[in-house]
């Protein structure tokens, strides 16, 4: 997500691609991926007459798999711009060359075909990586619980489809496999998460709220039902959190402490074996419909924006603020900032806190004319440098560049290579000093005269 101080274009921007970023601070420069839509976003209303008319169905990617788009469909509800998308890869047209009624009915004459690919270059003063995160692919590490075979086996992500208005039940909460309303329905949590073993060491922070959240819809909209939950630990860490677990409990949902072992199929029925550990006995459920809370993972592509961006990600892939306290929406890349799930698991308010933050930090750097950098920067003795360039390898922001000097030595001009520091992007942090086979890279305040000293002084 790119963040600009005036840019009338950027709403056209949205179905695009980050194809590279380079420069720093105030002079971002991004190459951009402008995808084809087929269709003119400036001609376009939004009337919906082409999807209503498309013949075309597949599984829809919002809804994931459990309703159908169109070929030309919105990607998601309340889209920005309302502006619909072909799939080339399902479109009649495309493959068949047959079709093409969207276009004969549009009557803005918006389709276009003919619609290519665009690489556009825009600069930017900042950049705001809010890049979400991804569900842990359960299928394939927690084979116990059906290897996703069985339909009725869903995670949280689905539950929110088959809850929501909008979605492919319009709201109602009714079981994949026959669209029957479930009357039992269990509910697992830390399903990748917190399991070394497995899964992932840390907590994904929001699965035991928003399966709370979950069993009071079960039980609001379904009369005569029954809510289950296996569960390690209830965290609930937020204002009113802590009474709105126990309003759950209060409703009729059951808790029990202790994982499941397996889920199987017996009839139209799932049965769900696990333990309560805080009796001491094994337990038997025979289920409906299965609700898993599944770990958050970094969104894929998560390794190439680091690149791109110059900035870290802890082992897990999650990008690393500068300080998790005193600078928690920045990053060591100046006019970087991070939003959201991409800088570790977090439920909607802290997300919004952090997006308002980081807005709030970006408008901050705009309203400057010139930008205070720290002193403690690296410099480069010219008369040493040999301009080998391991210095420009080596450093993790991309701060050193190899330049060409000319010099007159001896009566005679000699050209000859030397690297240089953009102060801008240099954080300070030493890696080019220690590289630099010829002395000619030093530290500003912590020059190798200086740090010799301080060991002489210490030393006597």
């Amino acid at each position: 997500m790119v963040a600009a101080a005036q840019h009338p274009q950027i709403e056209l921007l949205t179905y695009s691609e980050i194809e590279n970023i380079s420069g720093y601070v105030g002079n971002f420069e991004v190459k951009i991926r402008k995808k084809a839509r087929s269709v003119d976003p400036l001609k376009c209303t939004g009337c919906g007459t082409c999807w209503g008319k498309c013949p075309t169905r597949v599984d829809s990617e919002f809804d994931l798999g459990l309703g159908k788009r169109k070929a030309i469909y919105l990607p998601f509800p309340q889209a920005v711009p309302a502006v619909p998308v072909i799939d080339r890869e399902h479109c009649r047209h495309f493959t068949k060359g047959k079709c093409g009624i969207c276009e004969k009915l549009c009557p803005a004459k918006a389709i276009d075909f003919n619609q290519k690919d665009e690489i556009i270059t825009e600069k930017f003063g900042a950049i705001i990586i809010a890049t979400g995160y991804d569900l842990l692919k359960w299928e394939e590490v927690y084979g116990e619980y059906g290897y996703g075979k069985y339909p009725d086996v869903i995670t949280g992500m689905h539950f929110e489809r088959l809850n929501n208005a909008s979605g492919p039940t319009k709201g109602q909460i009714l079981r994949p496999s026959d669209n029957k309303s479930p009357e039992t329905v269990v509910f697992i949590k830390c399903v990748g998460s917190r399991d070394d073993a497995r899964g992932k060491s840390y907590c994904s922070r929001a699965c035991c709220m928003y399966t709370a959240k979950h069993v009071h819809q079960v039980l609001e909209k379904i009369p005569n039902s029954q809510a289950i939950v296996f569960y390690m630990d209830v965290r609930t860490p937020g204002k009113a959190y802590e009474e709105f677990y126990k309003r759950s409990v209060d409703e009729g949902a059951v808790y029990i402490r202790g994982r499941v072992s397996r889920i199987f199929q017996e009839g139209d029925k799932l049965i769900v074996r696990g333990e309560d550990t805080l009796l001491g006995r094994q337990v038997e459920v025979k289920a409906d419909m299965v609700v898993l809370a599944t770990a958050m993972i970094p969104s894929k592509g998560w390794d190439v924006l680091s690149k791109m961006t110059n900035v870290s990600t802890d082992k897990d892939g999650f990008f690393q603020e500068a300080h998790p306290k005193l600078r928690p929406v920045e990053t060591f890349t100046a006019g970087v900032f991070l939003a959201g799930a991409c800088q570790g698991p977090k439920d909607i308010p802290d997300t919004v806190s952090q997006a308002s933050a980081a807005a709030v930090k970006v408008c901050q750097l705009f309203t400057k004319d010139e930008m205070a950098t720290d002193p403690m920067v690296a410099s480069v003795d010219e008369s040493l440098c040999s301009g080998c360039g391991m210095c420009e390898n080596i450093c993790p922001y991309k701060a050193i560049e190899i330049k060409t000097i000319t010099e007159r030595i001896a009566g005679k001009q000699i050209s000859r290579r030397v690297s240089s520091v953009n102060k801008g992007l240099c954080q300070g942090c030493g890696t080019c000093s220690v590289a630099c086979p010829s002395g000619a890279m030093n530290l500003n305040g912590f020059t190798n005269e200086q740090i010799l000293a301080e060991v002489d002084a210490i030393c006597l």
